[in-house]
Order: C-alpha cells, then structure tokens, then sequence
C-alpha cells in the first residue's frame, strides 16, 4: 500500500447540493486535502420548494475556520453555466464537478403530476447536464476534468412511489456513459456514484439504528478517490455505503439464435422454444461497448450463412445416479489413498466432510453425452466416426461449494459450436448439471476431436469456446509426482468410461498403440488431486472451475508430475510423464475461491525430510508475504549422520527461499543442524532454545534473529 496521501493541490471543485449531508461531506474532504471549493446549495426543502444562503454559507466558513479555500454558490442547477462561472470568477479554474443536488417529490405511478415529473427531472438530470457542459469546454482546454454524477439504488432497481426519481437517476447513468467516452481523449473522467447515506432525502424514511450507520463521510472518500487525477476509473458505476463499496456493471446472457439458417425467419414459437436459454443468466457476458455488443451479434449471423455447417439443435438429458460408493471409487480411480491423511474424506462414506473430489462431478455430464446422439448428429451431411473420436480438452465449473454425494443429478448436453480444423471436426459440446431440487450445481465443456471429419466448408475458430491458458515462463512454484498403477485403467473404467481402448492390447493397437492407454481424464484427476494438495489443504470445497488440453497418451504404470504456477486464486499447471518428459495435459489452470498452501511428503526430491520444512517457509512467505518482515538473510546448513548433507537460503528481504548459498549479499545468520532436529524444531516437537543450549542448534551471525524467524515456521504437513 502507498503511504502517500492524496492531495488536491491547485484543483478547484464544484459540489452542488452541498449545504448538508452527502454534498457537505465531499467539500468538506476535498477542501482538507486542498482543493478550492464552490459550496452550491439553493437552501430548498427536500421538495425543492424555498430558498437560503445558510446551508452553503455555513459550509463554507466551516471550510475557511479549517484553512481552506471555499466560496458559496445560492444558483439552481439549473442553471449550471451560472455555477461554473463562480468557480472562474473566484479561482480561476474549474477540474472537478461533483453533481449532487437532488430533491424527492414521492408519488405513485398513477398520481405522479407533470409537474412533479418535471421538477425531478430538471433538478437530477438536465441540471447535471447543463453544469457538467458547462464546464466541459474547460475540461478540455486544459486536458483534465473529473465529473461525478449521481444515481440511487431506486434508480438501478426500482422503488414503489419514485417513478419520477428512478427514471431520472438511472437517465444519469446513461449520461455518464456517453460523457466518459467522449471525454476520454481529453483526459475527462465521467463516474458515477450510487450512495446510500443519511441525509436529509432519507431523515424520516430510514430506521433511526441503520440512519446512524450510514454517515456521508463514509461515502466521501470513495468520491474523493473518483476525482484524484491517479484514478483512471472512467464509465464506472460504483455503490457506496457504510464504509463498503462496489462496482456495478451491465450484463447479458450469452444469448440464443432464434433460427436455424441465414434463410429462416423467426416465429413467436422459435422464440417461446429458446426462451429457457435466451433468459438463462448462469453464465453472464460483460460487455465494454456498444461495438462489442454489435460486433456479437453480427459473429451470431456469420454463424447462420453457410447452411451446410449449421449446427444441429438439440438437447439431450441424462440422469445419473450419485451413491457414496461411486464417489469413493472414483477417488481410488485418480490415486487418492489413506496414506495421505486428507483423502479420508473421499474415501470414507461416514467421514466429516465427507465429499466428492472436484472433478467427478465430470462423469455425470460424460454419460449423458455418451447416452445421447448430440454428437452423432453435430455435423449435417456427415457420418460421425466415433473410432476417430479423440476427446481433446475439458472444463468444468461447479456453483456450490457442497454437492450432494447421493441422489439423482441430471445433464442436459447440447452442441454449442462445430469447427472444420480440415484434418478433423472440432464440436464444442455443453453440459448442464442439476441436483434434484432443479438447483444447477455444474456447467462443463466438453471439445472432442473426429479425426478425418473435417474439410467440410465450415468455420475454424468460436466464441464460444473456452480457451486453454498458457502456463507462466518461470520455473513452477510447485511439483508434484506419482506414479500411477498397472491396474489404473482398469479401475477407473469402473467409473464409466468402458472404452476398449483402455484395457484390449488388440483394440488399442488398432487405434495405433502398442497397448492399452490410461483415460485422459483419469490423468487429470490425479494433477486436479495434485492442485488441490497443493494449494487448497485438500479442501475440495475451495475449488471453482479448472480448463485442460490433452495433449499426449499416457500408459498405466508412467510416473504423471504435476509443475503448478499460483496467479492469485488461479493455479496454472502443466502435466508430465517422468519417464518420457514429455507433457501429456497442456493449457491447465484450477481457479480456487481461496488459496491455502500446504507441502506434502511427494515435493520431497531428496532423502532430506527438511526439504519439506522448506518448502512449507517458500508456501508460507508467498501465501502471507506481509508477515515477513525480516531485513536479513538465512542459511541452513543441513547435516546428516554428522556429514553435511545439503543448505538452504532463506532470504526475507527478496522473499524468496532456494537451494544453496545466498545469490546475492551475505547471510546474516547461519544454522547448522541434524535433519531430523530440524523437523522436530519445525513441527513443535523440540525446543529451540533447549537444542541450542544442547549443541543440536549452532548458530553463527546475529542469533537474536532466530526469534524473528519462528512467524515462517507455520508448516502445515504431516509426517
């Protein structure tokens, strides 16, 4: 975080409605932190009705009594060019106009009056017009200005009885739009803030308890940051409240094309049939322009052109029985064993928490694919191979952090896209996954390949496709090995997938093998499990949604290694056969709501349990990096049998730990120590400062910042 305070040197703002409340706030913020100020207030009641001088003087000597700079204002907004004038006349400049003024004249729809109606509108909306434009031929002269306008919850949502006031503050929004984007070239920033705070609009609606707690100097600081010159924000619609702000934006559902060919018209039934999907709002695109949104649907019409590559409309369901057996055979199927002490809640039907790992909840979605003919009749015209049928990438998202582990779920699969790859067919198939409440608990992807099916005159890429991720150019933040078991295939068959290929040596060498090959998806359980170990405590309710490319068979018996990059809440990871080197699942992430590091006894590449300790520092220093405030340099010198067996640099100001000597500086402190001491010094099994006294622990350099050291020694494994 950036010590430095924001400062409005030089800058001069207009607040208009600024004699109480929320407008009073932000002058009183953006004077303390030296701005100029124009404090606007025409002094009316909450229904605009009157006029006074005392509200805005009363800001202003406020302001002045403080050292700052304040003039008032008494204009309607109306009358805005009048307002941005006293900012000139006074100061010489204006840079921040913050459009706050309001008035309620709450009616229902039926009894709200023209005039009423009128009212509203002038003040909200054309007086923030006519003082913003006023003040835009300034704004780009001098190639700055921020503008804030004003909108409500009621005016995003609705509220019974301010039609007039909803109308006008979600009219502001609109405006903000336009605003941002024609000012953007001139550095002219257009926001608006949605404020929910006490004032004298809301005095007698809100309960007394919840009207304490919703302080416009709250707000301020979020309006203040809105219109520092570091804010780059411009066409945000941002909600603030009680200390707590957010970003709202404007999203759609992907969208269904009503009509099957470029040819087709559309009927009230083509649009009663697709209304599900037009309307289904689980997976909801944001869009930046009104170019992005024209451009979408004019990709949805190149899809329509060509006839002979239309897609094949429908959806198939399947139903999928759920027992804690097939969740634990799973398990078993992808590596898991009682060896690892976190694998008993996938393993043991009564165990606390007891659950299935992440990335079975494929299978239910697999076998309605399977069950279906959605890819048999994907292409038009073409006969599906499915001896040729390569399955080449996979996604899969779960909505709940806990998933039932009985009952029934049912998929409903469906052809998203097709693509001519011209040696072979590319067809995207979706699968939605729900419980037996109707709740959608998964959405996965499937990308299956058919070879030979391409040249077919259709498309190459889609929109619709979920794309592979590149893992990061450094060296992985973590590895993980196993090997997988002779019998591997064969078991996981047991959860589903009782292709040939993987047990029959003479099926398998017509598919061009030497012998049977492991499923791919079963490979990707064990680097998912791997992940999850990893970086989530073996949590499956901290994972979200992972993507995967296959890119190489693998045989039962290899050695799978899992390298894994952490970018934030996502886990790139890239998966490898040991014997070969060669890089069998390729484009893999795992995005986890939370990240808790743990090290585990398969990390070890050596016969030195200390590696481990090691490992867990390296986690706990990137996981908490705050905490590390140590200005020095550690080595560890790792000793076995009394011989030295290996060292390690901790360095906490570079916040990096490695094999070897320091690469840069001097270490500050060197420990040397039996591997095993170490472990129990680490694990809380020994005292430090007994195996010191004992000779177990020598110490050279500065000792007292062993003391310092011990916040890293929070290793999370098991022995």
């Amino acid at each position: 975080m950036l010590d430095k305070k924001l400062r409005f040197d030089g800058r001069v703002a207009v607040v208009t409605g600024s004699g109480a409340g929320l407008g009073r706030a932000y002058a009183l913020l953006l004077a303390d932190r030296g701005c100029s100020v124009v404090v606007n207030d025409l002094g009316g009641a909450r229904d605009g009705q009157g006029k006074s001088h005392v509200a805005a003087d009363a800001v202003v000597n406020e302001i002045r009594a403080k050292g700052g700079k304040a003039v008032s204002d008494y204009h309607s907004v109306e009358e805005g060019d009048k307002i941005i004038q006293t900012a000139l006349d006074n100061f010489g400049r204006i840079d921040i106009v913050i459009n706050n003024a309001g008035i309620l004249r709450d009616r229902s729809f039926a009894r709200i009056s023209n005039s009423d109606w009128d009212a509203i509108q002038a003040v909200h909306l054309k007086g923030s017009f006519v003082t913003t434009q006023a003040a835009w031929p300034h704004f780009r002269k001098q190639k700055f200005g921020r503008v804030i306008m004003t909108s409500s919850a009621s005016g995003l949502y609705g509220n019974f009885g301010q039609a007039n006031y909803s109308a006008a503050k979600m009219a502001l929004v609109g405006l903000s739009n336009t605003v941002a984007i024609e000012g953007q070239k001139s550095n002219i920033h257009c926001n608006v803030i949605v404020p929910t705070a006490a004032s004298r609009l809301t005095e007698d609606i809100l309960p007394p308890d919840i009207y304490e707690q919703l302080k416009p100097e709250l707000i301020a600081p979020v309006v203040a940051w809105l219109c520092h010159e570091s804010c780059t924000d411009n066409g945000s619609v941002i909600g603030s409240a009680a200390g707590w702000a957010a970003k709202y934006q404007l999203v759609r559902s992907p969208g269904k094309v009503l009509r099957k060919h470029i040819s087709d018209g559309v009927t009230p039934e083509d649009v009663r049939d697709a209304w599900e999907k037009v309307t289904d709002m689980s997976s909801p695109v944001h869009l930046d322009s009104i170019q992005e949104e024209t451009g979408s649907i004019m990709q949805s019409l190149e899809e329509l052109k060509d006839k002979k590559t239309a897609i094949v409309e429908s959806e198939e369901e399947g139903v999928f029985e759920v027992k804690d057996k097939d969740l634990i055979l799973y398990a078993l199927a992808v590596g898991a064993s009682i060896t690892e002490e976190s694998n008993f809640r996938y393993l043991y039907e009564n165990a606390e928490n007891f659950s299935a790992l992440p990335t079975f909840w494929i299978l239910p979605g697999q076998a309605a694919v399977g069950q279906s003919g959605v890819i048999a009749g994907a292409i038009p015209g073409k006969e599906i191979d499915f001896s040729k049928l390569l399955h080449g990438e996979q996604y899969l998202e779960l909505y709940k952090r806990e998933n039932p582990t009985s009952g029934n779920v049912t998929s409903k699969c469906s052809v998203a896209d097709v693509l001519d790859k011209g040696s072979g067919a590319v067809i995207l198939v979706d699968v939605d996954t729900f419980d037996e409440t109707g709740e959608k608990i998964a959405y996965a992807q499937m990308t299956v390949f058919i070879v030979g099916a391409g040249k077919f005159g259709g498309k190459r890429t889609s929109h619709k496709a979920i794309a592979p991720v590149d893992v990061p150019s450094r060296k992985p933040d973590a590895e993980m090995s196993e090997k997988t078991s002779l019998n591997q295939a064969v078991v996981y068959r047991l959860c589903g997938d009782r292709n040939p290929l993987h047990i029959d040596p003479s099926f398998a060498a017509m598919g061009g093998f030497n012998k049977p090959i492991l499923h791919g998806l079963c490979s990707l359980g064990f680097s998912v499990r791997h992940v999850l170990m990893t970086f989530a405590g073996n949590d499956s309710s901290l994972f979200k949604a992972f993507k995967a490319r296959f890119a190489k068979p693998v045989y039962p018996g290899q050695t799978l290694k899992t390298s894994m990059w952490r970018n934030g809440s996502r886990i790139h990871f890239q998966t490898s056969v040991t014997e070969t080197n060669s890089i069998v699942i390729a484009g893999a992430y795992v995005d986890l709501h939370d990240v808790r590091p743990t090290v585990h006894m398969r990390n070890v590449s050596s016969d030195l349990m200390s590696e481990i300790i090691f490992d867990g520092i390296k986690a706990q220093m990137e996981a908490e990096p705050d905490k590390v405030k140590i200005d020095a340099i550690f080595v560890f010198n790792i000793t076995k049998g009394g011989k030295a067996a290996g060292s390690w640099t901790v360095d906490c100001k570079k916040k990096d730990v490695y094999k070897g000597e320091p690469k840069d500086g001097k270490a500050n402190c060197t420990v040397t120590v039996e591997d095993a001491d170490w472990v129990d010094i680490a694990m809380g099994k020994a005292n430090p400062q007994i195996a010191f006294m004992k000779g177990k622990l020598k110490v050279k350099g500065n000792i007292m910042l062993l003391q310092k050291f011990r916040v890293l020694m929070k290793v999370e494994s098991k022995l």
